[in-house]
């Protein structure tokens, strides 16, 4: 506060401002952080998902499945192009991601999960996985987990939907939180 009561002004920036002191160029592939919700239900949750894949700079791996193409153009709101990997078979792209160095990690309710806040910025190149809406991650693919993350929750749900969990989680490994 300010002598008199008053709040001091605020001065907010512009959009083409923004622009020119984030990224100097636009990217082809960030390749450093991917989200993977790779057993979704909701398209729109997969919209949500790829604007803060823009924001935190991290790359969207999405399974092929008929109706994904149309809900990314629907809930992509940049209205450009965005990152975007194609998965044909979930378990064997993880497979193949760890095979490549890349650590994986998995947003789930488990005995061994670290809670978000504990949970360090991604160091590595990172994956991290999103399971079904209702169902969580598949028993098969959390033998592929290098590591689970669970956002602590007081309210009377189990769970948050994907796009919310996705973001909260990927603001945390690109150390923006």
């Amino acid at each position: 506060m300010t002598r008199g009561g008053a709040s001091p002004a605020i001065r907010v920036r512009r959009p083409r401002e923004l622009r020119r002191q984030r990224r100097p160029r636009a990217h082809s592939c960030w390749d450093h952080l991917i989200a993977a919700p790779l057993w979704p239900l909701h398209g729109a949750n997969l919209g949500t998902l790829l604007r803060t894949c823009d924001a935190v700079g991290a790359c969207l791996a999405v399974p092929r499945l008929p109706w994904v193409p149309d809900a990314l153009e629907r809930g992509n709101t940049l209205r450009r192009p965005s990152c975007v990997h194609w998965v044909n078979e979930p378990l064997g792209w993880l497979e193949r991601q760890r095979e490549a160095g890349s650590r994986v990690v998995g947003v789930e309710l488990a005995d061994e999960a670290v809670r978000l806040a504990d949970l360090p910025p991604a160091r590595v190149r990172t994956v991290a996985v999103l399971g079904h809406e209702r169902h969580g991650i598949p028993g098969e693919a959390l033998d592929l987990l290098d590591l689970a993350v669970e956002i602590p929750m007081v309210g009377g749900g189990s769970s948050l939907n994907v796009a919310v969990a996705g973001s909260l989680v990927l603001y945390r490994l690109a150390g923006l939180l």
